[in-house]
């Protein structure tokens, strides 16, 4: 199989079942931007390798299975509707995030003032998947009513996982967080 189809050269693409679709596509743009999201958890990641804490394995696993879930996500945003979805999330998914949020939150010093995203390049990579996160999650909604609900549940709670894990990893390795100061 060729990596490059010729296919969209003329500004479309496949949605999942083949229905072709512009590149500008509402679906297009979010399950991209999903894509995209996953490459700066990835960049992220990459950082760590050369870093320890505690914890840090079981820390990238929980990555491992958030990157193959967002992949399953973008996934369902490019199923059109009327088609089956071959991966669904599931409820399940959320709590499992909500889980890692308070365990990690647990651990940091409570904010009292707004924080400026930065630190270690690993932390600021995740607060950078965590706004684009947030933009997966307005293109999802973008497409109406035809979205799991899930979908844009599960992209609001990554975005807030994103934000606590940035934390945390700027915490673990010794970064420390600027204040906004107005």
């Amino acid at each position: 199989m060729k990596i490059y189809t010729k296919s969209g050269d003329k500004g479309t693409t496949s949605l999942v079942y083949g229905s072709r679709v512009s590149k500008k596509d509402q679906r297009v743009e979010a399950y991209g931007t999903c894509d995209e999201a996953n490459s700066m958890i990835g960049l992220g990641l990459s950082y760590l390798k050369v870093e320890y804490f505690d914890g840090k394995e079981q820390f990238e696993g929980f990555f491992h299975k958030i990157q193959t879930i967002l992949f399953h996500v973008g996934a369902e945003l490019a199923t059109p509707p009327g088609k089956e979805v071959k991966w669904k999330l599931e409820s399940s998914n959320i709590e499992e995030l909500e889980k890692q949020i308070d365990s990690l939150d647990g651990t940091l010093t409570p904010l009292n003032n707004f924080i400026l995203p930065g630190g270690h390049p690993a932390g600021a990579a995740m607060h950078t998947a965590r706004t684009i996160v947030r933009r997966a999650e307005r293109e999802a909604v973008g497409i109406g009513e035809d979205v799991n609900p899930l979908v844009l549940s599960y992209l609001n709670r990554l975005s807030d996982f994103l934000f606590v894990a940035a934390r945390y990893i700027n915490q673990q390795l010794g970064e420390e967080e600027r204040n906004l100061h107005q």
